[in-house]
């Protein structure tokens, strides 16, 4: 690896270069580009120093003309003369988001960030996790997900997180896209740069061929379908994959559903004249400013641009996908939060009294769903506020219902075919602890959606109200702070031994394989300082039987789960 400190020999080019001289930065040279990262050494308890590499450029600017296309590759050839050395010491600016400010985010955002221990070199060939956020597939950025903490406690390991196009600019669809443009332009980055990955990450001690991919939600959503990119007609560009809380559910779509409208809305919400044709509207909407863009990304409600399929990337339902045996069989390990449904039953207790109010909460989010669907799924669930019923209150009701067709049951459901497929090291868990700043704000929401990102992210919360995604980090206590590495050292584990069991902290509990005969999980519980109050379940056999409902196929084709 051309790997060292700072030379005068080659030029530097950044604003403060006085100040960087003498900065005893590393730098690591690709041939076609050199990058200057920023070294950090703990002061706590976690590891050895760990070198940062931000804002690393894996295809072109998405700009102009090469807007709604699939990313298109760098020029990556060595030139003749040196190269100068770019700043990476910090993170890029995050992509557009939803709502989208003038002046915050970036078009140019096809950029991915590099964690290293200080002591790899190029023979070192260690695991990569390679981070994939989430936010809806409207907002959210990498910032929010530092891998230092993982790298710092388990140095066998190289992190790498992405920035992808989101909303409007990711996933807009109709005929414009149809004549002259690309469905799932957003995926197709988390793609580019996991093959930028194959091709430059021993350069940061990195090995390609034991890459896992990790997101939660809609980055969790990500992990599946790139698990099923292409039918699994090709190769994938990782090992192993870790989806949590996998959010897609209800807002996948056909390629045509409601497509005519969604982008002529979006073209005259942009400025362009709605009688123009396709390629014409694609040439307004491309030579459009940025000003522009943003005043029709926020013309949508949130949520309205995401993943469709019928495509090339995503030729059917990632479910049926899974079916018929087209995906990529690969080492895994997922699971949800025990209250992830809190988050989108759409009201609080009070706002539900009768059945009426889950129709009209819960299954209002799902256009597909028929009166017939809705009837048999109040004839399979046991009625709430009765004696004996697991669900006391309508609130309970809709949540499990909500929580079932979109995020429990999906890591079940995937899992099983996992094993089916051959693979042996499978892996399953709940997350049973809440994100305490979000309980503090809404108690009766339990341990609900990115409770485990709190955790695994420096006591991470995040909030898509903000035209960037805002997000904080809070101190841990030293029971949280237990937690948080006891779910790390499990996490990192599972990159570097395919068994999330192998490194775990001293004191937690060893982590079986899931079979579709034991149906065993880690449940992840807040202990104290000194002990995990983790332990292994068994699924039990009602959240058994209500997986089963939802993943038969005439339920989930008016689901698309």
């Amino acid at each position: 690896m051309k790997f060292g400190l700072a030379s005068s020999s080659i030029p530097l080019v950044f604003a403060a270069a006085s100040a960087i001289k003498s900065d005893p930065s590393p730098i690591v040279d690709l041939g076609y580009a050199v990058f200057l990262g920023n070294t950090t050494t703990p002061t706590g308890i976690l590891g050895g120093s760990v070198i940062f590499f931000g804002g690393i450029p894996y295809a072109q600017p998405p700009v102009g003309d090469l807007r709604w296309r699939a990313p298109q590759p760098l020029n990556e050839t060595t030139p003749a003369i040196p190269v100068n050395v770019t700043d990476a010491r910090n993170f890029a600016e995050p992509c557009i988001q939803q709502p989208a400010a003038a002046g915050v985010g970036s078009e140019d955002c096809l950029r991915l960030n590099v964690w290293m221990p200080a002591n790899a070199t190029r023979s070192s060939k260690l695991p990569v996790a390679f981070y994939i956020h989430g936010g809806g597939f409207f907002a959210g950025t990498p910032q929010a997900y530092p891998l230092y903490d993982w790298v710092a406690q388990n140095p066998g390991i190289v992190g790498v997180s992405v920035s992808y196009r989101l909303n409007a600019l990711g996933y807009l669809t109709g005929p414009g896209i149809a004549a002259g443009g690309d469905y799932n332009v957003g995926l197709l980055d988390q793609r580019a740069a996991l093959e930028w990955v194959q091709r430059h990450i021993p350069e940061f001690g990195g090995d390609p061929d034991e890459v896992t991919i990790i997101g939660e939600s809609a980055g969790g959503a990500s992990v599946i379908m790139q698990i099923t990119a292409f039918g699994g007609s090709q190769p994938a560009p990782f090992k192993r994959a870790v989806p949590q809380s996998i959010g897609y559910g209800p807002s996948l779509r056909a390629v045509s559903f409601g497509a005519n409208a969604q982008f002529k809305n979006f073209t005259v919400s942009v400025g362009c004249s709605a009688g123009l044709d396709p390629t014409a509207a694609m040439v307004c909407l491309r030579n459009a400013s940025l000003d522009q863009v943003i005043l029709g990304i926020n013309s949508q409600p949130q949520g309205a641009f995401s993943p469709v399929f019928g495509d090339r990337f995503m030729p059917e339902l990632p479910s049926d996908l899974f079916r018929a045996g087209r995906f990529s069989p690969v080492e895994y390990m997922a699971g949800h939060c025990t209250n992830d449904g809190r988050t989108f039953v759409g009201g609080s207790p009070r706002d539900f009294v009768t059945d009426t109010d889950i129709v009209s909460r819960v299954f209002s989010r799902w256009p597909g769903v028929t009166n017939a669907t809705i009837e048999r799924v109040f004839d399979f669930y046991p009625p709430a506020n009765v004696l004996g019923s697991p669900f006391p209150r309508e609130y309970d009701l809709g949540s499990v219902i909500a929580g079932d067709v979109v995020f429990t049951c999906m890591d079940k459901f995937i899992a099983d075919h996992m094993v089916a497929k051959g693979v042996k090291k499978v892996f399953t868990f709940r997350w049973n602890t809440p994100n305490p700043v979000l309980l503090a704000s809404a108690p009766y929401r339990g341990t609900m959606h990115t409770s485990d990102i709190y955790f695994l992210f420096d006591g991470e919360t995040l909030s898509y109200t903000a035209p960037n995604a805002g997000f904080t980090f809070e101190p841990f206590n030293a029971s949280e702070a237990r937690l948080s590495s006891e779910a790390i050292a499990f996490w990192t584990s599972f990159v570097t031994s395919q068994d999330p069991s192998v490194e775990r902290l001293v004191g937690t509990p060893s982590w079986p394989t899931y079979t579709s005969q034991s149906r065993s999980r880690m449940v992840f519980s807040l202990g104290n300082a000194l002990a995990s109050a983790s332990v292994v379940e068994q699924i039990d056999e009602f959240e058994t039987s209500r997986c089963a409902f939802w993943f038969q196929k005439k339920v989930t084709e008016q689901t698309t789960v």
